[in-house]
């Protein structure tokens, strides 16, 4: 047994909150891939990214949806799914703050990528809406992360256009109001599809 398989197994958001798990995420969106294939894809040596896509495996943000004979061995390819991250729990606090700022270092490593030039869009803000605005807010964004995941291609693929997209969203605590007792968000406002992908 290898020193990583010694870990014990994560559990719900907390997957999310590495930065390889992020990256083999996206790539596994576009494509099913073997841990060799997407080793190779990535950089990464074949033993940890095989030890992440069974950490992402265990939790249901990948599927198994292939199994080959491969010079005398088993390759099993994994693909992400788009609506794999509804299956996760909230999370606590601790949890949802850890894949932030996994998401954060994400965004810095990918816009040393950015295509020199090239246009782009972003957002942010941080504001108060009414609570019909919110629900619009949100299902806008589900939209934007089950468009994109559904138009991934395989890396390479010609005339394809390799992006970046992050987007996470959630109520805040208001203004001179106490935080309350820590648990999950009422109104499901985390969106694993689009923090995941």
């Amino acid at each position: 047994m290898s020193g990583a398989d010694q870990h014990p197994p994560l559990s719900g958001l907390r997957a999310l909150a590495h930065p390889l798990r992020l990256r083999l995420l996206s790539l596994l969106t576009g494509a099913p891939m073997s841990s060799a294939e997407a080793a190779r894809e990535l950089g990464e040596s074949q033993a940890n990214v095989s030890y992440h896509i069974r950490q992402l495996h265990a939790v249901g943000l990948l599927d198994l949806v292939e199994e080959t004979s491969v010079r005398g061995g088993r390759a099993k390819r994994y693909r992400h799914m788009p609506d794999s991250g509804e299956r996760l729990p909230v999370g606590s606090g601790a949890d949802q703050r850890a894949v932030a700022s996994v998401l954060a270092d994400e965004l810095v490593r990918r816009s040393r990528e950015r295509l020199p030039g090239a246009a782009g869009d972003f957002t942010d803000a941080e504001l108060t809406l009414a609570p019909e605005a919110w629900q619009r807010v949100k299902a806008l964004a589900a939209e934007l992360g089950r468009v994109m995941h559904e138009e991934a291609l395989a890396p390479g693929t010609a005339g394809a256009v390799r992006v970046s997209a992050t987007v996470m969203l959630f109520p805040m605590v208001g203004r001179g109001e106490e935080r309350k007792s820590p648990g999950p968000d009422p109104d499901g406002a985390t969106a694993h599809r689009g923090a995941a992908r």
